[in-house]
């Protein structure tokens, strides 16, 4: 066997492990007689701070990466001698299962985040890694434990401090997520917000909502889920919505950038300490997603509410009437809304992530029926601000005499759409010289934009028609002179996205 194979052979076999205890579920015999004595809404012995095995350290901006003053329940003291600033926001970080039994390096980076964005805040740490090492449905069980824990702390910092609820902000990774809901649940009045970052689904997926993270939890709930491919309750993630708002970034299943090449690059280039990512690039994806809001806040990713990912891949859900849309992440507006909300977006494959989306709708004519599948697209945008050329898509069916709605994004911010440009590109399998091209006629295009939502109609740049053939020249189009831009519509979607009313939710 060569060294190749034995490397593949390590990493499958280290992947296994991990993958292995991602997807294992409860073992109801041994977690039930184990924890039976557990319960969500049990408040006995509250103030009793003796069983607390849950550490509480308080994170500086200068030293982001270690746990270096821990602020203990029942000890006033330590809140002094941590610097605690109860005059500021509160941010307390919860992780989740863990391989290794020591914190992964997202931790700093989000702390660092923090404080980047809120220099004054105070930002927690719960450490519970002995509890998260076990194996996951023990650790899974313990989260009621674990909450139990933090929502204690929570109390006596509260009383002791007078410290304002609407000041706490609690943000749980997979099932450090179930614990913050949990944690929320027990707390004597509701903390102001909890984010849930990819909540964990194994365990979780049908279990009520007093051992999970729910919209009840908090005054309001926001969450990412960006590893939930599988069947319901083997996924990574959480499948069904937990939260008032519940962003399904690239559908919520995979995201781009953690394929297995990718991956495998990584680690070749870094090492096998990070071989886990394999399993969890996704799945972490949603805690960077967060990081991403916090430093980049003027390149805000925005999600928009939709039925399923299908339909929102036909472009048809870019409206931002009624809380249809909304901001991802830390500067999130606040809707509480009965129903959860489902919203969609795409993103790039790094940061910063925010892409730009558009609904492009085309109706094909054509002399003769021409039907296909899944044909290979180059589009390219013009504006004012710049330009993106040869964007691919794969036109899932392609036939004269029907209309055609679809999603395109781009990482460029073009501004206001001038021109663009269609190519149907060669299909080498079939594409002998003697065969003869297809062609469609195109009178015109309606895009309308996510970001912006403005709508702008282009005529065919020569003539009625604009020419399609497969293998030929670009159909272009250019900004109707005689129609006009819903000019209006983006006035009053700037004014709510960046009006006195966002800017005050968002600050809460």
């Amino acid at each position: 066997m060569g060294s190749k194979s034995v490397a593949f052979l390590i990493i499958w076999m280290y992947l296994a492990r991990i993958s292995t205890g991602f997807v294992a579920t409860a073992e109801p015999a041994t977690t039930e007689n184990t924890f039976s004595n557990i319960t969500a809404n049990s408040t006995d012995r509250m103030d009793d701070f003796s069983d607390i095995e849950s550490r509480f350290a308080l994170r500086s901006n200068n030293e982001p990466d270690d746990d270096l003053c821990y602020i203990i329940p029942g000890q006033p003291q330590t809140i002094v001698e941590c610097n605690f600033n109860p005059d500021t926001k509160t941010f307390i970080v919860i992780h989740g299962w863990t391989v290794t039994g020591m914190y992964e390096s997202w931790v700093s980076k989000l702390v660092t985040a923090l404080y980047e964005r809120e220099p004054s805040a105070n930002v927690l740490v719960v450490d519970w890694l002995v509890r998260a090492q076990q194996h996951y449905p023990t650790s899974a069980a313990y989260t009621k434990l674990v909450g139990r824990d933090v929502a204690k702390f929570v109390n006596w910092l509260q009383a002791e401090l007078e410290y304002p609820w609407e000041k706490l902000h609690l943000l749980g990774y997979s099932l450090g997520a179930h614990v913050a809901g949990i944690a929320g649940l027990l707390t004597k009045d509701k903390v102001n917000r909890i984010t849930g970052l990819d909540p964990a689904g194994p365990s979780f997926e049908y279990a009520d909502a007093q051992s999970t993270l729910s919209p009840d939890d908090a005054l309001f709930v926001d969450v990412l889920h960006t590893n939930t491919r599988g069947s319901p309750d083997r996924s990574i993630g959480i499948q069904r919505p937990v939260g008032h708002i519940d962003f399904y970034p690239n559908g919520g299943t995979f995201q781009p950038g953690c394929d297995l090449q990718n991956t495998m690059m990584m680690v070749a280039t870094t090492g096998l300490r990070n071989m886990d990512q394999i399993v969890k690039c996704s799945h972490e994806r949603s805690i960077h997603l967060f990081i991403d809001s916090l430093i980049n806040s003027e390149q805000e990713s925005m999600g928009y509410r939709c039925s399923s990912k299908e339909t929102f891949n036909k472009g048809v859900c870019l409206s931002c009437r009624k809380n249809r849309c909304n901001k991802v992440g830390y500067g999130v507006n606040k809707v509480r809304s009965r129903r959860s909300s489902r919203m969609y977006m795409k993103t790039r494959d790094m940061m910063p992530f925010k892409v730009f989306h558009y609904q492009v709708k085309v109706h094909f004519f054509g002399k003769t029926k021409i039907s296909y599948n899944d044909q290979p697209m180059k589009i390219s945008l013009y504006g004012y601000s710049g330009e993106k050329e040869n964007i691919p898509y794969v036109m899932p069916s392609l036939n004269t005499n029907t209309t055609v709605s679809f999603l395109l994004t781009t990482d460029v911010d073009i501004g206001e759409l001038l021109m663009v440009k269609l190519v149907w590109e060669k299909d080498m399998l079939i594409s002998w010289p003697w065969w003869s091209a297809d062609t469609l006629h195109i009178r015109k295009l309606r895009i309308k934009s996510g970001e912006t939502q403005s709508r702008v109609i282009f005529v065919a740049k020569d003539g009625e028609f604009s020419y399609l053939t497969r293998g030929g020249d670009a159909a272009v189009f250019v900004k109707d002179k005689e129609a006009q831009s819903s000019h209006k519509s983006e006035r009053l979607h700037k004014l709510r996205m960046q009006g006195s009313s966002f800017t005050k939710s968002s600050k809460e």
